[in-house]
């Protein structure tokens, strides 16, 4: 295990690892990163992850591309083992991949596509990172203010707060019942509430590294609306953007970019925080602050992880 005391290097030896890269709020943290050491690119699609290192490379980084489907927990332990194989300095890890499906489909392991995608993947990808992070070295999970059923902007967009059961349940699409009406939130809500719950836990449990989430805002132009028919789709990403400067909880890619490679980067040994888009301490919901709570989903999701085969 490695356990050398970890500092910020500004040479760019360090390597960064981030998920969902490709796109939206991974792309311009990817592109940020690259300022701070190497960048380890993990995604599905080979083709994008290269054209990201060649943007990198154009501008003087390094970025090494490592494929990955997130939904597939065999994928991911793959992807783990490519990383420790590379044999880099790791510093740090962005858990930034996340989808929302209005229309449901399943993992290659039969489960709901949306909650192996947003917790079961990047949960998986970073216990198997964990022995090879060094002591003090920064974890961020990008989370959602969605998974507060009191959450007004949440409320306002239709969503009802997380659903959870149990993480099997979360597997198999099963939600507590009385959620939204609107498609896909109570999984989208559900799998960041224990994408948050995960976070606050692990740094309760793990004290030698730091875990921290980040609720990044409301981004139309990012690629969670990707489903949505093609005027919905232009509006999110030409029309709704434009309204940012003068919308409450609205942000966009770089702004989110910034608060995630901030608090990357953070040296103060902060751990178990929830910042918000601006970069401030933000309350998670009633329920994720319940210790017992968190402790239950890192728990559920760890005994259901191991029960699946490579």
């Amino acid at each position: 295990m490695t356990n050398q005391a970890f500092t910020t290097n500004a040479s760019g030896r360090n390597a960064y690892i981030i998920t969902g890269p490709t796109s939206g709020i991974g792309l311009s943290t990817a592109l940020a990163l690259a300022a701070h050491g190497t960048v380890v690119l993990v995604g599905r699609d080979i083709e994008k992850l290269n054209e990201v290192q060649r943007e990198i490379e154009r501008k003087g980084g390094q970025a090494v591309p490592v494929p990955c489907d997130m939904s597939d927990i065999a994928s991911v332990r793959r992807a783990a083992n490519s990383i420790v194989d590379l044999q880099l300095p790791l510093a740090g890890l962005v858990n930034n991949v996340g989808i929302h499906q209005t229309k449901p489909t399943s993992s290659a392991q039969g489960w709901d596509m949306t909650f192996a995608t947003n917790h079961l993947g990047p949960f998986a990808l970073t216990e198997a990172l964990i022995p090879h992070l060094p002591d003090g070295a920064n974890v961020v999970f990008v989370a959602s203010g969605v998974e507060d059923p009191e959450r007004k902007p949440a409320k306002m967009a239709g969503f009802r707060g997380g659903r959870y059961i149990s993480a099997e349940a979360s597997a198999h699409g099963e939600w507590e019942p009385g959620g939204a009406k609107t498609p896909g939130a109570d999984a989208y809500a559900t799998s960041k509430q224990c994408t948050l719950a995960t976070a606050l836990e692990f740094a309760r449990e793990i004290p030698r590294l730091h875990f921290n989430a980040v609720e990044p805002g409301f981004n139309p132009a990012t690629a969670l609306g990707r489903e949505a028919n093609g005027f919905v789709r232009f509006l999110l990403k030409r029309v709704l953007p434009l309204l940012v400067p003068v919308m409450k909880f609205w942000s966009t890619p770089s702004q989110a970019a910034a608060v995630i490679t901030k608090t990357l980067m953070n040296a103060s040994g902060q751990t178990g925080t929830y910042y918000d888009d601006r970069g401030l301490p933000m309350l998670p919901s009633a329920l994720v602050q319940d210790p017992a709570f968190t402790a239950r989903v890192v728990a559920e999701t760890r005994s259901f992880l191991a029960q699946t085969p490579n």
